[in-house]
């Protein structure tokens, strides 16, 4: 899938404002970048635009960032808003508004685009479907192709992974870390160093005496204590954005 994502930046000095500006129109996630230099500017631009994400500085003249992510919230629909500081003090703040990110300055392209993909997974932004990854996969030496929506899980095996679908299970010559990386935003979430599952098929949590499982297609599969937490606040976006649609 690719994103096609339209950003608000606002921040009252001009070199951050720029800077942050051409960082996050280099992301490829990202197709609109427009600028406000101050919170009251970002109001008027939200009357005529519709945005996907803010991301706005904290101390600026007249209305703050603070102030300004407590009227988005008040918005129908609000915006996720992302806060690009160089002070520390204002986190729990920011949090207690529901903050998708918060980023200090000086901004690492790196930490920004973390920050966009934050926005990506906390709103199941814009997209273009796209037609579905296919992996080719050997069986019996011929050559076959599965989509990646059809995995419901992917297990490490050595510097491979074996991939399990409703039909069968695929070994295939990619490492489960660089599957992690590369199908993040496709709904799949590290739940055991072994383990990789897709989110779609996930049928059932369940905790017993401490002990996290997923249920997927027919099997059970074990969640480390390590990526509970992770699994879990992924479920409840996931969760929250289908509510949405509704």
């Amino acid at each position: 899938m690719t994103q096609h994502l339209h950003l608000l930046v606002v921040d009252d000095e001009p070199p951050a404002l720029g800077e942050l500006a051409f960082l996050l129109a280099n992301d490829p996630r990202v197709s609109t970048v427009t600028t406000a230099d101050s919170a009251a500017e970002a109001l008027r631009v939200l009357q005529d635009q519709q945005v996907d994400a803010v991301f706005t500085d904290i101390r600026m003249p007249g209305l703050t960032g603070l102030e300004l992510a407590r009227v988005l919230s008040r918005f129908r629909i609000p915006p996720p808003v992302v806060f690009i500081t160089a002070y520390e003090d204002h986190a729990v703040d920011a949090f207690d508004l529901h903050a998708v990110d918060y980023v200090l300055k000086p901004v690492r392209s790196d930490r920004l685009a973390e920050a966009v993909r934050r926005v990506v997974e906390a709103t199941g932004s814009p997209t273009v479907a796209e037609e579905d990854e296919l992996i080719p996969v050997e069986l019996g030496g011929v050559t076959r192709f599965v989509a990646r929506q059809d995995v419901l899980y992917a297990e490490a095996q050595g510097d491979y992974a074996r991939l399990h679908t409703a039909e069968g299970s695929h070994l295939i010559r990619v490492p489960l870390t660089t599957l992690e990386d590369d199908w993040r935003e496709a709904g799949f979430v590290r739940i055991h160093r072994s383990l990789l599952v897709s989110l779609t098929h996930v049928d059932e949590v369940r905790v017993d005496a401490g002990r996290c499982s997923v249920l997927v297609g027919s099997h059970e599969l074990v969640v480390s204590r390590r990526h509970t937490r992770e699994l879990r606040d992924r479920l409840v976006r996931r969760a929250r954005r289908g509510g949405a649609r509704t």
